[in-house]
């Protein structure tokens, strides 16, 4: 396809970006902890830490990984966390250490849990106490040989450490037992490894960075392997699409998205430690009250989000009264931005959301809205610099632009494929274009609209829920018969999953006994909002199940 946006690019934004302009996320974040050193880079819960000291502590975590642990380059680390200030120093000690990070999310439950840590090889986790009594169903049936356990408060002043930590497991009561083999502490390791001095790795742009895990088609999540080149890359993309708006080592960030996810690890870790700006940590999004509370201090230039986080800020009655004047980016993604809720949100704030589109396989960013734009358009945007994108049939050919088709993408923020799977990335990589399943359309300004999935993929709060993998559990409840799985419209989470149900004969089965059983093997997100029992479910003249008529 012609690349017909970049007429409507803003001005000094360019055609094209050099992704080989760093040789990696290493030299990106030790560059700006150089040049920004008494700038705070992070801040949690009221205290900052500057570049200089998350230079130090990264370091520290890299010597303890490197020379306490014996883990050599290529060897993977998980880290789960929500975002506290030791997310950072984890993730930049990952990869000064020339290791690979393996993001998990911190609400997976055990089964869920068990299969990415198997499945990514890892040898050591840093986990949040909150959420160790999980790992510890576990650990036995995965590779981890050395655990890391931190508490809330551990980076915070010392006497504030103390009482967070003692509030949060002893009178919050936040912390369940557990016991795990091999633990030490975080605090720990930092001290440990802040008395050697670091052995200097290789790392370059062909070396991975991240194994990002999305789901899949087969219920099993995959990890998609995201180079240094390709997150460089995408990162550089990003910043020359913004960049004229963007003043470096002023702005402050609010970061409430989770960093664990694709979306904000890129857009705003990655892409503001760049500018040497500060990313203000929101650690709990879900309590708006408190949220609007701890961005009140903050005179914030840039913040993101999905659609749920920016209706319900903006349906908070306290929310309005905040000082905007600073405020110049708000980056909506993960999510379609519905137009009701950017056009309450530009009410407010006097700022358009600048709704993008994406996803894992990407590093994630392919489209974003331009500054300019003024106004919600319903788009996701255009093509973003150093990126081919083409609308396909469902013979692979390409259609003309206004028509719809399969969105295939192309450029140096493309995966190099899943983790052991070499089949999943033949049918997801052909001839060098990622097909991305999502079918779209381009007018003749390049702007691109998603208008449906041609896979069956729900998306619940920016979140990516398959079908198969809800069926699974359900279908392992007494009493199932058959059960089928699709997403419907939901006004706060986008879409919501529902499940249609066949009872086995003469059984008294109960919503509330499905629902147990998903609480049990699912994370909060993917358990059924909606439950219908139904006598029969449609089928194919294979018996294939038709999700499309149930939807």
């Amino acid at each position: 396809m012609e690349k017909v946006w970049l007429n409507r690019y803003p001005p000094n934004v360019p055609a094209d970006i050099d992704p080989d302009h760093y040789r990696s996320l290493v030299e990106v974040f030790e560059r700006s902890c150089c040049q920004f050193g008494r700038r705070n880079a992070f801040a949690n819960m009221g205290y900052g830490m500057t570049y200089g000291e998350l230079e130090q502590k990264s370091r520290a975590f890299a010597v303890y990984l490197q020379q306490e642990l014996g883990l050599t380059k290529g060897e993977r680390v998980a880290i789960m966390l929500p975002n506290l200030l030791q997310y950072p120093v984890a993730l930049f000690g990952v990869l000064r250490a020339g290791l690979v990070v393996v993001n998990v999310n911190p609400l997976y439950t055990p089964r869920e849990l068990e299969h990415q840590l198997k499945d990514s090889g890892a040898n050591a986790i840093l986990i949040l106490a909150n959420f160790a009594h999980i790992l510890a169903e576990v650990i036995e049936r995965t590779g981890i040989e050395k655990t890391i356990v931190t508490e809330i408060g551990d980076l915070l002043p010392y006497w504030k450490a103390k009482v967070v930590n003692l509030v949060v497991k002893h009178i919050k009561k936040m912390v369940p037992n557990f016991t795990l083999p091999n633990v030490i502490g975080f605090n720990e390791t930092l001290a440990i490894g802040g008395r050697r001095s670091l052995q200097p790795v290789s790392v370059t742009g062909d070396d991975l960075a991240f194994l990002q895990y999305t789901g899949g088609t087969t219920g099993l999540s995959k990890g998609a392997m995201l180079t240094h080149r390709n997150m460089v890359a995408n990162m550089e993309q990003c910043v020359a699409y913004v960049g004229p708006a963007i003043r470096e080592g002023q702005e402050i960030v609010i970061t409430a998205l989770p960093l664990y996810h694709i979306f904000c690890l890129t857009v705003n870790c990655l892409c503001f430690v760049r500018f040497g700006a500060l990313n203000v940590l929101i650690t709990n999004p879900r309590d708006i009250p408190l949220f609007v509370s701890e961005i009140r201090q903050w005179k914030f230039t840039v913040i993101t989000g999905v659609n749920t986080l920016f209706s319900a800020l903006a349906n908070d009655d306290k929310f309005d009264k905040l000082d905007f004047s600073a405020l110049k980016l708000a980056v909506g993604g993960g999510a379609a931005v519905q137009q009701a809720v950017a056009e309450r949100w530009r009410a407010i704030t006097g700022i358009p959301i600048l709704e993008g589109y994406g996803l894992t396989e990407a590093s994630p960013v392919v489209c974003i809205n331009p500054i300019d734009l003024g106004e919600f358009g319903g788009s996701v945007g255009l093509p973003v610099p150093s990126t081919g994108i083409e609308l396909r049939d469902d013979e692979g050919s390409e259609v003309p632009i206004g028509e719809r088709g399969e969105l295939c993408v192309r450029g140096p923020q493309v995966m190099r494929g899943y983790w052991q799977r070499p089949e999943e990335t033949a049918r997801t990589i052909r001839d060098g274009w990622l097909l991305t399943g999502d079918v779209a359309t381009v007018d003749g300004q390049g702007f691109v609209r998603i208008v449906d999935r041609k896979k069956d993929m729900i998306l619940v709060s920016g979140f990516n829920v398959f079908p198969n993998e809800i069926e699974d559990v359900v279908i392992g409840c007494e009493g199932v018969l058959e059960v089928a799985c699709v997403g419907v419209p939901d006004e706060k989470t986008g879409e919501a999953v529902k499940i249609c149900v066949v009872r086995k004969p003469g059984v008294q089965l109960s919503a509330d006994a499905i629902l147990d059983r998903c609480r049990q093997q699912l994370t909060a997100y993917k358990i059924p909002r909606h439950i219908e029992f139904r006598d029969s479910l449609p089928k194919s003249n294979v018996g294939k199940i038709l999700r499309r008529e149930l939807r």
